[in-house]
């Protein structure tokens, strides 16, 4: 497909957005309206937009190219999936009716009720460098095929394109936020759906495959072996790691983040955002087991035609290009317009949600929008754009400098950064859902939620020194948790009972 042409087809793409913006703010641009959707989203909605904004860029690309790494991945990243799905099931269940109990607007309020002051201004920085970081990795991926197969072709440099995206998200989220969200993102996760249905029909066709025997070549090749058992201590990929680091990595960057769980916040009452959550986790299981298909396809076909792997810088093979390598070059001009939009819709149904929930959490959290009696007053919805203003910016500077120095999957690098950032987070819900009976030492939290990262980043480094040889994987993130929980309960005091006589 030539540049021109797909240009021109985000151009339309993004032109229906703001179209939509537009329309859904026109009557209300309010503060209420950007940070809670004024809790009137329809629940079948937000389960189905959840989709988009949970699986990002990322799944869509990196999640099939690592099928069929140099690592023998496999299907291994579905054990992942299912310790999600866990994860989903526990967020329902316990911490959505606690969100829902104290009606809040940004879920960090919780510590500041439960731990205190610098404990809740903690928490909700925490979630602001670990979304920007993990939003701008996200966005990044995306940015890397339209900068090799758009704008490269134009002569356009990294950073325009990078600004460019940025200023298209901002476009449509500015003024109706969340609201504007709910909508958008229904439509963008419509877009993702169909394109991974759409794109395994058009491979298994240029296999000369129909359907089962698609799925049978997929099962008999070397690349659908989902469970692993062996090497407990030294492989990253055994069974019981990847459930456990999917439960706690769901719960910390789901459950304990403001982005999606704001949406979820935005449902009329406890009941629709459970419905919310249990559909949203039967979908999406089912669609991350597609796009492993998708990537056991991709390299059957690759394999068929003779398609390295693309390396970028040159000698150094990522994974994470093969899927647009394959739709832009060796497919046919419909199965190209229908990844691009997957594509398109799969990140930035995640980075339009990310950038309103940083807004959201810094006016709520740090300039106390919720607490304004007046908070749709001219000077509050002003501040609240030069806010996002700010975060666009921001994501914009940390996507630039992980360019310059990132050459590993992206996949691997989210969730592994994850591990040290949420870690904290995991460790404050957990003391104060579990320690009701303590109080803590409010102001050390900041110094613990510091020390917590550097000693599980120490810990990872030695390992092999340490524990026999163990390698880590996603269930760094509980040893995080755990560190934090064991220095908040060295600075807690059981609390005193009066006694009334």
């Amino acid at each position: 497909m030539q540049p021109i042409t797909i240009l021109s087809i985000i151009i339309v793409y993004f032109g229906i957005l703001i179209l939509i913006s537009r329309m859904v703010s026109k009557k209300d641009s309010s503060n209420d309206t950007f940070f809670k959707a004024n809790k009137n989203s329809k629940w079948y909605l937000v389960a189905f937009g959840m989709i988009g904004t949970a699986l990002s860029g990322v799944t869509f690309i990196s999640v099939p190219g690592e099928v069929g790494s140099p690592n023998g991945e496999q299907f291994k990243y579905f054990q992942f999936i299912l310790g999600n799905a866990i994860g989903f099931i526990i967020i329902a269940k316990v911490l959505l009716p606690l969100y829902y109990r104290l009606n809040l607007t940004s879920i960090y309020g919780y510590i500041e009720e439960r731990l205190g002051y610098y404990s809740y201004k903690t928490s909700a920085m925490i979630f602001l460098i670990s979304r920007t970081i993990g939003s701008a990795f996200r966005l990044y991926l995306v940015v890397i095929v339209l900068q090799r197969y758009v704008f490269d072709s134009f002569g356009i440099p990294f950073w325009v394109t990078v600004l460019i995206s940025l200023l298209l998200i901002f476009a449509y989220t500015y003024k109706g936020g969340l609201k504007t969200i709910i909508i958008t993102d229904t439509l963008q996760t419509f877009f993702l759906v169909s394109s991974v249905f759409f794109t395994i029909y058009f491979i298994c066709d240029s296999l000369g495959l129909s359907l089962p025997q698609a799925f049978e070549t997929v099962k008999e090749s070397g690349y659908s072996k989902i469970f692993f058992f062996e090497d407990f201590i030294g492989s990253r990929f055994h069974f019981v790691k990847q459930i456990l680091g999917g439960i706690f990595v769901t719960i910390a960057m789901v459950g304990l983040d403001q982005d999606l769980m704001q949406k979820n916040l935005s449902c009329k009452n406890i009941g629709e955002a459970q419905k919310n959550m249990f559909t949203f986790t039967g979908i999406f299981v089912i669609i991350n087991l597609f796009f492993l298909g998708v990537g056991a396809l991709l390299y059957i076909y690759a394999n068929k035609n003779g398609i390295s792997v693309p390396t970028d810088p040159p000698g150094n093979p990522r994974t994470d290009l093969l899927f647009p390598e394959i739709a832009f070059n060796y497919l046919t001009l419909i199965p190209s317009v229908i990844f691009l939009l997957g594509l398109t819709a799969a990140t930035f149904a995640t980075t339009d949600s990310a950038l309103t929930a940083l807004t959201t959490s810094f006016c709520v959290d740090f300039l106390g929008m919720d607490k304004e009696v007046n908070s749709g007053k001219t000077n509050m919805v002003r501040t609240r754009h030069m806010v996002h203003v700010a975060f666009s910016i921001l994501m914009f500077l940390v996507i630039i400098v992980f360019n310059a120095l990132n050459d590993a999957s992206v996949v691997s690098m989210i969730f592994r950064i994850a591990s040290y950032t949420y870690g904290p987070l995991l460790g404050l819900y957990s003391f104060g859902l579990f320690m009701k009976s303590y109080s803590i030492k409010d102001k050390f939290v900041p110094f613990i939620c510091i020390a917590s990262p550097l000693i599980t980043l120490f810990i990872s480094l030695n390992s092999s020194k340490f524990l026999g040889n163990y390698v880590f994987d996603n269930e760094l993130i509980i040893v995080n948790g755990l560190i934090t929980f064991v220095l908040l309960l060295c600075v807690s005091s059981k609390k005193q009972l009066i006694k009334i006589d």
